[in-house]
C-alpha cells in the first residue's frame, strides 16, 4: 500500500519566515492517524523542518540532516547540500521516500532524494500531497492580503486541506524572524 502523508509549506515575508504542515497520515483509503507533527526545530530552534512522505524515512533524514548541520553549524546551504549528496549516493538512503523543507534565518531550500537543493524565487516552498494547492493559495495570499507569514502558512495550508484528501485541518505552524531582502518584502 501507498503511504500518503502531509502537505509542507514555508512562507518568507517581511521579517518572519514560518513554516507548517497538516497532520494526517493515510495507509490506503484510511485515515491511520490526523495530529502527527511533521515540523521540527534543530539547531536550539535556528532552524526549522518540515517533511512529507514516509514517517520512518522522514525522521531518518531529520536525524542525517540534523548531524549535517553539526558539522556545518552556521552554513545551512552546506549542510543540505552535503544532506542531497549523501542522500543520492547512499544504498540505503537513495530509497528513503521523503522531501525536506528547510528554513533558517537567511534560507529556504527544498532538498529531495534527486540530490535537489532548491531555493525559490519568490520566499514560497510546498511539498507533499496538497502542496500544490498550499502553493497556489500562498502565493495568492501574498500578493493580495496584509497577512503575516504565519497566517498565510495557516490559511494556505487550510485551503489545501478543503481540497486534497491528503491533508487535513490538524494543523502546526512555526516561526522565526529572517533578515529582510528585496526577495522576502511584503507585497500587500
Amino acid at each position: 500500500m501507498d503511504w500518503h502523508a502531509t502537505t509542507i509549506l514555508s512562507v518568507r515575508k517581511g521579517d518572519r519566515v514560518a513554516i507548517g504542515g497538516d497532520g494526517q497520515v493515510t495507509l490506503g483509503t484510511q485515515v491511520m492517524k490526523a495530529d502527527a507533527v511533521k515540523i521540527r526545530k534543530l539547531l536550539d530552534g535556528q532552524v526549522l523542518v518540515g517533511f512529507a512522505g514516509s514517517a520512518a524515512d522522514g525522521f531518518a533524514l531529520l536525524e542525517r540532516f540534523e548531524g549535517k548541520l553539526k558539522d556545518y553549524p552556521n552554513n545551512v546551504p552546506r549542510a543540505a547540500t552535503e544532506l542531497a549528496k549523501l542522500w543520492r549516493t547512499d544504498r540505503m538512503l537513495r530509497r528513503l521516500e521523503a522531501v525536506l523543507v528547510v528554513v533558517d534565518a537567511r534560507h529556504s531550500l527544498l532538498l529531495t532524494g534527486s540530490g535537489d537543493v532548491i531555493q525559490p524565487s519568490d520566499g514560497i516552498l510546498a511539498t507533499g500531497s496538497g502542496g500544490g494547492y498550499a502553493l497556489a493559495a500562498a502565493r495568492a495570499l501574498m500578493r493580495h492580503s496584509g497577512l503575516s507569514a504565519a497566517e498565510i502558512v495557516h490559511e494556505a495550508l487550510a485551503i489545501a486541506a478543503g481540497i486534497d484528501i491528503y491533508t487535513n485541518s490538524n494543523l502546526t505552524v512555526e516561526e522565526l524572524p529572517c533578515q529582510t531582502t528585496s526577495l522576502n518584502k511584503s507585497v500587500s
